[in-house]
């Protein structure tokens, strides 16, 4: 019998999902204050099922393998886990569709101009200029650039391709295509085809340099930490949009600002921030080539059920003896 410990609650039918991956394991629940492990509680479980907190490897002696619901592990790496021989899997992939179509709602905001709708509208009379004012940008033909080509970028480039946008792409290898990681059906671009070009991450300001729309999905990490500053916003065009769907410390928020204000780029949409929530008094609330929310784009209806799914198949592929999806590497830290 395999015992897994839960730290998320999930109703009936999602736990009958973990069930139906095999009847040989037990299901135990832990609740945690505010995302705490209590101090000094063991566990048993070979599994763990992690929403907040994990227990040092000393209180759970049986611990093999750890999922986590949610794709970043920064939580992790200041823990005595980070260290361990401990098998750590994330929910990487699931969030592909939702934070896709954010990205592409950021974008079709800024090229049809509907901050200014809201902005005319508030101000209950039509412009004289009106053309000239509310012309949009036509998506056909503009470059997309999406720096870090995980399953996210993946998807977004799928929907991209379909505006008759051109897509380039970041990518750590760039020699390997390819996803390996988790990918729901009938989503993204597993065989990396989708891509008009694919460039290592060294050349990241080059490729930037030539696109209308930059995504940032990249996850932080120390290489990442800070990599979105002056230099590459001086290289994006005065034209260009960004946009950050990745971690908030990739970007040098004073840099970002200061670009904004230059004009070194025309606009940025934004829902990660170095700190979180982002303060009151920063800049970014006020400026009108800005479009702010509070860390969304990963939200959905459909979470549970997708890292559910995930985690079954995990199981199934952990009791089998196979390898398992998402596998973090220490080395890069994702």
């Amino acid at each position: 019998m395999t015992d897994i410990l839960l730290t998320a609650v999930f109703p009936p039918n999602l736990l009958e999902k973990i069930r139906s991956a095999s009847s040989d394991v037990t299901i135990e629940h832990l609740s945690l204050v505010n995302g705490r492990w209590p101090d000094e509680k063991t566990t048993g479980a070979e599994i763990l099922y992690a929403r907040g907190a994990v227990p040092r490897p000393e209180l759970a002696p049986n611990l093999r393998w750890i999922q986590t619901h949610y794709a970043g592990v920064e939580n992790l790496k200041d823990t005595a886990v980070w260290d361990s021989d401990i098998l750590i899997t994330t929910a990487s992939g699931i969030h592909a569709p939702n934070m896709a179509q954010y990205a592409l709602t950021q974008i079709l905001v800024w090229a049809n101009r509907v901050p200014t709708w809201f902005r005319q509208q508030a101000s209950g009379k039509w412009p004289g200029n009106r053309w000239e004012k509310f012309l949009p940008d036509e998506l056909r033909g503009q470059t997309l650039g999406i720096v870090g080509y995980g399953s996210i970028g993946r998807e977004l480039a799928r929907l991209a391709k379909a505006l008759g946008m051109k897509v380039l792409a970041t990518k750590r290898d760039a020699r390997h295509p390819e996803d390996p990681g988790y990918t729901l059906p009938g989503t993204g671009d597993p065989t990396g085809t989708v891509v008009d070009r694919l460039y290592p991450s060294e050349a990241t300001r080059s490729m930037i340099s030539e696109c209308d729309y930059v995504v940032n999905t990249l996850p932080f990490t120390e290489k990442t930490q800070h990599l979105f500053d002056e230099e590459l916003f001086r290289a994006m065009k005065p034209t260009a949009f960004f946009i950050n769907i990745g971690r908030g410390g990739t970007v040098n928020e004073k840099d970002l600002i200061r670009a904004l204000k230059k004009g070194w780029l025309a606009g940025a949409g934004l829902d990660v921030f170095e700190t979180e929530p982002l303060p009151e008094t920063s800049p970014l609330w006020k400026m009108e080539n800005v479009i702010l929310t509070p860390h969304v784009s990963g939200f959905t209806p459909e979470y549970d059920e997708r890292a559910i799914d995930l985690f079954a198949e995990n199981l199934r592929r952990y009791l089998g003896g196979k390898p398992l999806l998402n596998v973090v590497n220490r080395e890069t830290g994702y």
